[in-house]
């Protein structure tokens, strides 16, 4: 495996096109899903009513694609609720917000799941962590 370069004036390493992002390869976050903001009523929407808000294909998709709809006055980041974001699980999610732009806090959607959503260069990113 080739090294991966670093500028001088970059301090983020620079990876192959056949290395998988940073957070995979090095820190062990594992893919969980892909939300997508749609303003479609999509077949076998859930509600989530302190939400304000449907989601939809999570449970179906073969490759893990959740859409959303989001009702007015929904209490979710704009940025949530018109740009597309991806999850990963982590396995100390903590640890893994720690330096990072938080724009959702950890929350508990359900028994045994911690959740929290940073942004990374405009794109929201969603945390997850299963106790």
């Amino acid at each position: 495996m080739k090294k991966i370069e670093r500028k001088e004036s970059d301090q983020r390493p620079k990876r192959l096109d056949s290395q998988p992002p940073f957070v995979i390869e090095k820190l062990g976050w594992r893919y969980h899903h892909l939300g997508i903001p749609t303003t479609r009523k999509m077949p076998g929407e859930k509600y989530i009513a302190h939400l304000k808000m449907y989601v939809s294909g999570f449970e179906t998709s073969l490759y893990g694609i959740e859409w959303m709809r989001f009702e007015e006055g929904s209490p979710v980041a704009e940025i949530i609720q018109t740009t597309p974001h991806i999850a990963f699980e982590v396995t100390d999610l903590q640890q893994a917000l720690e330096g990072k732009e938080i724009i959702s806090p950890i929350s508990r959607p359900s028994p045994g799941v911690k959740v929290a959503m940073i942004v990374e260069n405009g794109a929201p990113i969603e945390l997850i962590e299963f106790e």
